[in-house]
């Protein structure tokens, strides 16, 4: 029986089964001896111990086509991004550290902005200003007045995302309305996991459809983009790779060059000032980093 891992706590593991349900299930020890850890995301086949109590053991995890260190996760298709336009106010280069982690890992981003309830247009403009140009598709929306989640929703069809974000932007109220109380044997799972509510928060998966999950991420503050070098920071900015090749120097790093042909787009409004000043801080970060 085959099946995804949507939670795990305290080596045990919850797997949906499409038409089944959820089963939980330990991990063979075969795993711990071939330092294999199974995570939430994760394909599994799994052999049934018990079908009334849906117990049972992981037998195999299957390939994954990607994994997330932090948080811990396997076999994520997109991530949803999720700032408010205000209330709090989004952070720039924080949020432009996270998408430089999604293009390193491969990940395809979708960047939502919530509040737009209480948001002037002028900040609404502001955030299409900064990020159209960059080929993230862009969804505004509004978790109380449930504007746009269809929206939303129809983005997420058919593929396993992560919801990711800081802190009081919306992030739960959007999940709440994109996983309904009734949609999923939420009862059945809630009885299950009852020993992980008082633990530290976990990434767990899930179902919005037969073959749709969401997975909520904790929440992040800091990202430190240190794991590449600085001569690889200008691949993560989309905007950027139309100008490859028209700079003075080959191998232009597009930060203290004569003749760059990004700068020139800057200085033209055609890519956006906030975005090249979070590119040059990350390349300063990234050049004056200890190596060990």
């Amino acid at each position: 029986m085959q099946g995804k891992i949507v939670k795990g706590i305290a080596g045990f593991y919850y797997i949906h089964v499409v038409g089944s349900g959820v089963y939980e299930c330990k991990a063979k020890g075969v795993f711990r001896r071939e330092k294999i850890k199974p995570l939430v995301g994760d394909n599994v086949e799994i052999e049934v111990l018990e079908e009334e109590e849906k117990t049972g053991n992981i037998i195999q995890v299957f390939p994954r086509s990607n994994e997330l260190i932090r948080p811990a996760v396997a076999n994520i298709d997109q991530v949803l991004l999720v700032f408010a336009v205000v209330r709090p106010s989004p952070h720039y280069n924080l949020l432009d550290r996270f998408l430089v982690m999604m293009e390193d890992k491969l990940l395809p981003v979708i960047l939502c902005f919530n509040k737009i309830d209480i948001a002037a247009s002028s900040q609404i403009d502001e955030l299409r200003a900064i990020y159209e140009g960059c080929g993230y598709p862009l969804i505004f929306t509004s978790a109380s007045e449930k504007e746009n989640i269809e929206q939303i929703k129809e983005a997420l069809r058919g593929k396993t995302t992560a919801i990711a974000g800081p802190s009081g932007v919306g992030k739960s109220s959007i999940i709440n309305l994109l996983h309904p109380e009734a949609h999923m044997e939420t009862g059945e799972i809630s009885r299950k996991i009852e020993r992980g509510k008082h633990t530290t928060r976990h990434s767990e998966l899930f179902l919005i459809d037969d073959d749709s999950y969401i997975m909520d991420t904790p929440g992040f503050s800091s990202l430190y983009v240190n794991n590449f070098a600085k001569e690889d920071l200008k691949n993560y900015f989309p905007e950027f790779i139309e100008y490859e090749g028209l700079c003075r120097f080959h191998g232009c790093d597009h930060v203290h060059e004569p003749g760059c042909a990004v700068k020139a787009a800057v200085e033209e409004g055609r890519i956006h000032s906030v975005r090249y000043q979070n590119y040059t801080e990350m390349y300063e970060e990234l050049k004056n980093k200890r190596r060990y």
